[in-house]
């Protein structure tokens, strides 16, 4: 087994060198308006929106002729860049000019030649450039993102996370867990390669498998070393201890990997390639991971278990005592909140829902560049663009017009609607500038049959002002200009396609939820062998992720996090709360699954519910704390970064878990499981037999 394993990881090491290459960017949004403007752009104007660069042109000397310079410089940097062309130049005020430069490219392809484009632009007397759109963007950024990705990770979560880990299983033991990692995380990445081959992955699936795989080999380690830690101390050898811990922890195990499974590759279902990437991840990581804790670990326990454990980094004393499941800090906190369980269970859950409040203000966006670092040569750029007309320059709309025939942009009808719609623009308060000129190839195609008008505007593409205007667009403006009959009018760029990205999660999100919780609760309802612990576990589950959403709120949107050092932001990117309640709901699911299973075992083996509920939390409560706590550690080094919204999904992250191993399995679990007794454990006979499980 443990030569299979080897051979897995070597594939797996190799696959994941060649894995990036076949990774995107691209944000793409079938079957939306947005998308087919793109289509437009791209197949008949040769054009990418991500594609596409502003060169910004600032000078103190009014008198200085901006224009012919910006045009020069614009024309320079557009023969650095790979089917680069000069689209237009305007002067935004007395001492700020803009070129902007088309191309073919996406967004990964453009943004290599960044600094080739900066070097053709060179010094200008008595003014300054700066480089700036999607691109150069994420040129800057990339550096940022790396140094802020090592900071959080490698210099604080990891060397947390190995302490917590080497106090938690007060052995030499606590290498397992980095083993099991090291072998599943290449091996998911080898299966992430095979289907790169046959769809579209985001770059960042590979982040998620890190982390999501580092969460499941602290769980599933912890829990199986400590039972096997256990049955060996009662006794039993090696290949007994082994069979008992697969037996008992191993099939918990099985369940708890499969509700994480459930959570990650719903996500497959929605309509937006970006998240459904992380939903193939999010499907394997867990299938690896059980299939390692099921093979893997028992390979590992047989051959070095007992030597590891031998190898004591605690005294024995603080050991022996740590396994003890009938006395020690966990069983006494669940007997004397089980004295009091009304009152427990009331002020934890009133604590969860105070928490959870701030969500009625969540405002939901498709992210903008507003809490980017101001500090890098595009940002800059885009604020001086900000400053003179509105920050929308750098990524306008794009209104896509298909006359209906060859030479139709020359139709009286079409250029009269054409007019019509320029004016209406001109005069809406959202627009800084309509660009539209007939005679350009950059407006009009060679067939005469599509026509573009681009639109600046004075806010961000990802701002509820530009939304507004999207919609006002789409459905006031275009059809008041009473375009003929034949003519298709779509609206696209980054304001758009940000609409139809929210659009499409407001509206697949909630039934992504409710299959969610209908498989989970079906799958517990084997696991658990009862109709209210499943149910109890998806309740619990939704007030520590509401809470920590709460919190999240408060933390970005009021600013409350500011004097940390956290960026305010006036919304919260519409894709945090997908990422946080398919990871988060899976990963709780896990310290539910461990903790409830084991209470089970207890009480068929006929303890009361009162002693079921303490022995159970007494053998796991430990381990779920340590466990959260490293995953805790693991996802804060995502709040140490600079970028906004790396530190909202991180922030939620590592509340929730924080959250959910603290006040709700430590406390309100326990009390919930006093007040409701025997019927903890009901299960009716005709639901036992089709689920083939004793009652």
């Amino acid at each position: 087994m443990l030569a299979l394993w080897c051979a897995a990881l070597v594939l797996g090491v190799i696959a994941s060198t060649r894995l990036p290459a076949f990774l995107t960017n691209h944000f793409a949004l079938p079957g939306t308006d947005s998308e087919r403007a793109e289509t437009i752009l791209e197949t008949r104007f040769g054009q990418r929106t991500v594609g596409a660069f502003t060169l910004v042109v600032q000078t103190a000397d009014e008198t200085q002729d901006l224009a012919d310079i910006a045009e020069a410089a614009g024309t320079r940097a557009a023969a650095a860049l790979p089917g680069g062309s000069l689209a237009g130049v305007s002067r935004l005020g007395p001492r700020v000019a803009v070129a902007q430069i088309v191309s073919a490219l996406t967004s990964a392809e453009a943004k290599t030649h960044t600094a080739a484009m900066r070097t053709a632009i060179g010094p200008i007397d008595g003014a300054k450039t700066y480089l700036t759109g999607f691109a150069a963007a994420e040129h800057d950024m990339d550096p940022i993102l790396q140094a802020d990705l090592y900071k959080g990770e490698v210099l604080i979560a990891l060397p947390l996370a190995v302490a917590l880990l080497a106090w938690t299983f007060g052995t030499l033991a606590f290498v397992l867990p980095l083993v099991f990692a090291l072998f599943t995380i290449p091996a998911t990445l080898g299966l992430v390669f095979l289907f790169a081959q046959a769809m579209e992955l985001t770059t960042y699936v590979t982040n998620l498998v890190s982390l999501i795989g580092l969460g499941m080999a602290v769980d599933y380690s912890l829990l199986m070393v400590h039972r096997f830690r256990e049955e060996a101390l009662a006794g039993a050898t090696t290949d007994e201890a082994i069979v008992r811990t697969m037996d008992t922890a191993g099939r918990a195990v099985v369940f708890s990997g499969t509700a994480v499974g459930i959570g990650l590759a719903l996500l497959v279902w929605l309509p937006l390639p970006f998240l459904r990437g992380f939903g193939v991840g999010g499907l394997l990581i867990p299938m690896v991971s059980v299939l390692g804790a099921l093979t893997l670990l028992p390979a590992l326990l047989s051959w070095v278990g007992r030597p590891l454990d031998g190898v004591r980094l605690v005294p024995a004393q603080w050991l022996a005592e740590r396994m003890a499941i009938d006395h020690g800090f966990w069983p006494r906190l669940a007997f004397a909140i089980m004295r009091r369980p009304v009152l427990v269970a009331t002020g934890s859950t009133l604590a969860l829902l105070l928490m959870s409040v701030p969500l009625l203000a969540l405002e939901l966006g498709p992210g903008s560049r507003e809490g980017l670092p101001r500090s890098v040569e595009s940002i800059q750029g885009l604020d001086i663009v900000s400053a003179a007309i509105g920050a929308g320059a750098t990524a306008p709309t794009t209104i896509a017009i298909n006359t209906g025939h060859d030479g139709g942009s020359s139709d009286v009808e079409v250029v009269r609607a054409i007019d019509r719609l320029k004016q209406a623009l001109a005069a809406d308060a959202q627009v800084a500038a309509v660009y539209h000129v007939p005679d350009l190839p950059q407006f009009v195609d060679l067939s005469g049959r599509h026509v573009l008008i681009k639109v600046a505007g004075r806010e961000d593409f990802g701002t509820p002002q530009s939304g507004a205007f999207v919609d006002r667009l789409r459905h006031v403006l275009v059809p008041a200009a009473a375009f003929p009959p034949r003519t298709t009018v779509v609206v696209g760029g980054a304001p758009a396609a940000g609409r139809d990205f929210l659009y499409r999660v407001r509206t697949w999100f909630p039934p992504l939820v409710a299959a969610i919780l209908v498989v989970t609760y079906s799958l517990l309802l084997r696991a658990f062998r009862s109709l209210l612990l499943p149910l109890k576990a998806i309740v619990l589950n939704l007030l520590s992720i509401g809470a920590a959403g709460g919190l999240t709120v408060a933390v970005f949107r009021w600013g409350w996090g500011v004097p940390l050092g956290l960026i305010a932001q006036a919304q919260i990117s519409a894709w945090i709360p997908v990422m946080v309640f398919a990871m988060l709901f899976g990963l709780s699911m896990d310290y539910e699954v461990f903790i409830v299973c084991r209470m089970r075992e207890h009480w068929d083996r006929g303890a009361s519910n009162e002693q079921a509920v303490a022995f159970g939390l007494g053998a796991t409560g430990r381990l779920v704390t340590s466990a959260g706590l490293i995953m805790g550690a693991a996802f804060a080094g995502f709040v140490a970064g600079s970028v906004v919204e790396l530190q909202q999904f991180g922030f939620a992250l590592a509340t929730s878990v924080l959250i959910d191993v603290t006040i709700v399995r430590a406390l309100l679990l326990p009390a919930a499981m006093k007040l409701f007794g025997r019927w903890n454990w009901y299960l009716p006979r005709p639901v036992a037999r089709i689920l083939r499980t004793p009652p």
